[in-house]
């Protein structure tokens, strides 16, 4: 299958909040914020890619 073909998985707000196990009040807090990952804009509609979300997630570590 042709790469350029394949759709990318899009998460909407309540499952990228599922995924990061926050609530969707606190996703949007952050966004609004300038401290989540980047969001992928369709219209008036917000998603995510998993990969950004994990990316974001990892960056969340705290030093030890």
């Amino acid at each position: 299958m042709d790469p350029s073909t394949v759709r990318p998985q899009l998460l909407t707000v309540d499952e990228a909040a599922e995924w990061c196990r926050i609530s969707v009040n606190s996703l949007n807090h952050l966004r609004t914020n300038g401290r989540f990952a980047p969001a992928i804009k369709i219209g008036r509609r917000c998603f995510w890619s998993a990969a950004d979300l994990n990316t974001w997630i990892e960056m969340q570590r705290e030093a030890a």
